[in-house]
């Protein structure tokens, strides 16, 4: 056992009685302070270098708002371990951005550590978004706090565009087709070099214990006919990895691996790194969001202005090899903001935290956290956001804070073609191309979305024990995928998961899904 995952277990094994001790108490255990009404604190994600405190656009939000923020930012390939050792701590800050559905957030929010704001998010009519999204978002119908927006459906395959040209290939429509790209990608010299020093795909290490995570490993689960997280089988929901269609995809996902088409260092490499090996001519395919095409053009687009259009090519979902397609899509949301009840104690402070919340999630809140200040770093040109000043070394940091870090925030800003915020669409022609084609593949996938029925639910189960039962079965897979173990060995901790609890965690999931609407 790694000593990272050491600590997240131990933080899950004192996370109760931490925070029984600090909701009983209503002082946070002695260690969490009373919200000062001056000042919001929050924690969430990070994808870059955390932003100064005196920075341009931390400046404006507190402008904006009228109030002091303080922020912890925690990368992402880091933040389920910190989120644990946060709760388990009982120095929770006012607002922390939480997956609703974690083992460690449901044992919070049952020992009281965060609102129940079913009724009175109602109030604030920014916070609420789609009534059904804020469902996916509920833990068995109780609201936590208002949901980040996503698109409803993103997941896409990015290509180098030039190796597929040199290896002559055309872009995938299949599985199979995928493999056989990725193979040319690493034994055909496509970079030109001379050298053998190239691979097809480009996996990272995915963050969580969970297998209800866009990840690329469970893209790969669903186009092969898995189940998305949870799916019905005779007539019960079962989970994905007790289906013959999630050994099929992790069979071909460790052929890859195998025989070296993918990144030798996948089951270390940070999300934050991902990019890297794309525009360094050293991978060719990434299985992420389709946002991350942008994110692309713009790194290539810095190294060769002329050409970077050339470069990358975005394809939707894949069918498996008998030509069946299933694509994966998402809930809807990405997380939410949680309020602290060890720090906001009083109905009257979370009503003042509140309307501070909804400010932020109104049009001019979320415009700053996800384009940034106007007439600075962007401009708006046929209601899109035009980026300017780039050039300018201050600018480019301010948008770097947009796009690495404070979009983090924004509970109804998407860098998708979703939210109030404006969309960012550069004026050249790649971009605009990239986002044309990414309307026409969302709306054919959506004809073959999975979606996961049992989104607005959480078993009990999960919550008492997720933090060791989930890791079962996501540690086996990726042993299994290492070559550590067999497939046989691999069902082993399947059952493994059913003896400790999963038998009780699927019965608990069909019956909150059977109640939901009654």
């Amino acid at each position: 056992m790694s000593a990272s995952r050491s600590r997240l277990l131990a933080g899950a094994l004192t996370l109760t009685t931490a925070l029984l001790a600090s909701a009983c108490s209503g002082t946070g255990g002695g260690e969490a302070s009373q919200a000062d009404g001056n000042t919001i604190t929050f924690m969430t994600k990070l994808f870059g270098t955390a932003p100064s405190p005196q920075g341009e656009l931390h400046q404006a939000i507190e402008k904006f708002l009228g109030k002091k923020i303080s922020v912890t930012w925690v990368p992402n390939a880091e933040y389920q371990e910190k989120t644990n050792v946060t709760l388990a701590s009982g120095n929770i800050p006012d607002v922390m951005v939480v997956d609703p559905k974690s083992p460690a957030f449901g044992k919070a929010a049952e020992a009281g550590a965060f609102w129940d704001l079913t009724e009175k998010i109602k109030q604030y009519p920014n916070l609420v978004g789609d009534p059904k999204v804020l469902l996916n978002s509920s833990v068995n119908g109780k609201v936590y706090g208002p949901y980040r927006i996503r698109p409803l459906l993103r997941s896409a395959v990015m290509i180098r565009k030039d190796w597929l040209k040199k290896v002559g290939l055309e872009a995938p429509k299949t599985t199979d087709d995928l493999y056989e790209v990725a193979k040319a990608f690493t034994e055909k010299d496509p970079d030109g070099d001379g050298k053998k020093d190239t691979y097809g795909l480009i996996l990272p290490k995915w963050p969580g214990t969970s297998f209800a995570a866009s990840s690329p490993f469970n893209t790969m689960d669903v186009w092969f006919g898995a189940p998305n997280n949870w799916g019905e089988r005779d007539g019960k929901l079962v989970p994905e990895f007790d289906t013959p269609e999630f050994f099929e995809a992790n069979r071909f996902m460790k052929k890859m691996i195998d025989e070296g088409l993918v990144n030798p260092d996948w089951n270390t490499l940070d999300t934050a790194k991902w990019m890297d090996p794309f525009v360094q001519d050293k991978g060719g395919i990434i299985i992420d969001v389709d946002v991350r095409t942008t994110q692309l053009l713009d790194l290539l687009k810095e190294q060769d202005p002329q050409t970077y259009g050339d470069k990358v090519l975005t394809v939707g979902n894949l069918a498996r090899p008998d030509g069946k397609k299933f694509s994966f899509p998402g809930s809807g949301y990405l997380d939410i903001l949680a309020v602290s009840k060890q720090r906001v104690r009083t109905e009257a402070q979370l009503d003042e935290l509140l309307k501070t919340l909804d400010k932020l999630a109104g049009k001019e809140g979320q415009i700053l956290l996800a384009n940034g200040i106007e007439g600075r770093n962007f401009k708006v040109e046929n209601n899109e956001a035009v980026l300017i000043n780039q050039d300018d070394p201050k600018v480019k940091q301010l948008q770097d804070d947009v796009d690495k870090a404070f979009i983090q925030l924004g509970t109804q800003a998407s860098t998708g073609a979703t939210g109030i915020a404006y969309l960012r669409v550069p004026p050249e022609e790649p971009y605009r191309k990239d986002l044309a084609e990414r309307k026409e593949r969302v709306a054919e996938d959506l004809k073959t979305a999975v979606f996961d029925p049992s989104l607005p639910v959480v078993s009990p189960t999960v919550v008492a024990k997720g933090a060791t039962l989930n890791p079962i079965v996501t540690d086996a897979r990726i042993k299994y995928l290492a070559g550590q173990i067999t497939e046989e060995q691999l069902k082993a901790e399947i059952k493994r998961w059913y003896d400790s609890g999963g038998t009780q965690i699927a019965q608990e999931i069909n019956d909150l899904v059977s109640k939901l609407g009654q």
